[in-house]
């Protein structure tokens, strides 16, 4: 984690408390409902979680192999708006990387 940004794989509405205790202030996350089947946690119940710990949250779903200019820019104008640190996460952690470097590459932040 950098001062600004962290990466984490699947998150569950119980590890929220964990996420704000670690000093975050917003959650963005980049993995599509059930892409991991009825067992994964819906953005929804993340969101209630992430909001009643006093957490910013943005759902920005991204399909694995597939992040597309648009979304590094959609990304990029959220991630600028939110308070920081922004823990991201996806899968694995490494959409929501993939997508931090190229918004970096394009000159898109502004940390």
């Amino acid at each position: 984690m950098s001062e600004v940004v962290g990466f984490a794989g699947q998150i569950s509405p119980e590890q929220i408390a964990q996420v704000a205790e670690k000093g975050f202030k917003s959650v963005i996350n980049n993995r599509p409902d059930m892409e991991g089947g009825p067992d994964q946690p819906t953005s929804a119940q993340i969101e209630e979680s992430a909001r009643a710990a006093g957490l910013d949250y943005v759902y920005q779903p991204i399909i694995a192999g597939q992040i597309s200019e648009v979304d590094v820019r959609k990304f990029a104008n959220l991630f600028n708006e939110l308070p920081k640190p922004v823990l991201m996460f996806c899968r694995s952690g490494n959409r929501s990387n993939n997508l931090y470097q190229i918004a970096k590459q394009m000159d898109l932040l502004d940390d």
